[in-house]
């Protein structure tokens, strides 16, 4: 994941500052959603599984405790390894995403190294695709990796792109992709709803870190909100349904709650505390209220 400016890496979270001087003051939106609980221990399993039994020095290990253990302790970090590796892709093609839309708004852009980055790591095909798609739906960019704040419900976030596609102003959120086994894009989590609906809420959109200065959010209007799933085979764009964003505006809302009481209770201290056996009364004592030595 990139590291907008005004984002900080907390024991809450990510959060965000008004400046690049100034403290963490709201979670960021990725950091709301994640307050959903999502069991990964399945596919965590099956990584470490997978990697396992097809361990070429498994066959080998066999009578070995020692070194099945040894191999066992490594594929334990698979599904580590695999998110690690992921996100570095994904880095990698949300920068080489943004570089284009910087050079199409005649910004300072550096396109040729993104995508010689992305020939380094032998992932060109996403960027491709990504140009196939960025010709075939016309796309006029308006702002790339526009952080907005949102000071009623208290959280900041960045988006991806906020473009004009057919007339109309799209929000958009770009995500890297997998392929299935026949070979298309693995679809896109329905949680991009959240987020992109998030975006749409800002109140206010960055102008210059360094100096703190903020602007009104022009774009939160009636904009089409757009996850963008980008793979090597290709490029596929799903529209929010304009007919669930305020159920998903309300689950982001009361996400946010929970992300507050959790750092409320987390910085208060120990919610339990040790506590002594009650002293013995003397069984002797008649009234039975002299305690025992």
């Amino acid at each position: 994941m990139t590291q907008p400016s005004l984002a900080h890496a907390t024991d809450y979270g990510r959060m965000y500052s008004r400046s690049t001087s100034g403290s963490p003051e709201v979670p960021s939106i990725t950091t709301v959603i994640s307050q959903e609980h999502k069991d990964m221990t399945g596919w965590a399993g099956h990584m470490a599984t997978s990697e396992l039994v097809n361990d070429q020095r498994l066959a080998a290990a066999v009578g070995s405790p020692a070194e099945l253990k040894r191999l066992a302790r490594q594929a334990s970090s698979a599904a580590e390894r695999f998110r690690d590796a992921a996100a570095a892709r994904g880095d990698r093609v949300h920068h080489y995403a943004e570089q284009v839309a910087l050079r199409a708004l005649g910004l300072a852009e550096t396109t040729q190294a993104a995508r010689a980055a992305l020939q380094e790591h032998r992932e060109t095909r996403f960027a491709d695709r990504f140009d196939e798609w960025w010709s075939l739906y016309g796309v006029t960019p308006l702002a790339a990796e526009v952080t907005v704040w949102n000071h009623t419900l208290g959280y900041a976030g960045t988006l991806d792109l906020v473009a004009e596609i057919g007339g109309r102003t799209c929000i958009i959120d770009f995500k890297t992709k997998g392929l299935t086994r026949d070979g298309r894009s693995k679809p896109l989590n329905e949680s991009v709803v959240m987020q992109l609906v998030a975006g749409m809420k800002g109140e206010e959109m960055l102008v210059d870190a360094a100096a703190g200065e903020w602007t009104p959010w022009p774009y939160g209007g009636d904009p089409i909100l757009l996850g963008v799933a980008i793979s090597e085979a290709e490029v596929v764009a799903a529209q929010s349904n304009p007919a669930l964003l305020k159920a998903h505006w309300f689950k982001f809302c009361v996400l946010r709650q929970v992300w507050e009481h959790s750092r409320t209770t987390a910085s208060a201290g120990p919610a339990l505390r040790p506590i002594s056996p009650p002293p013995v009364r003397n069984p002797e004592d008649p009234d039975n209220e002299r305690m025992a030595p």
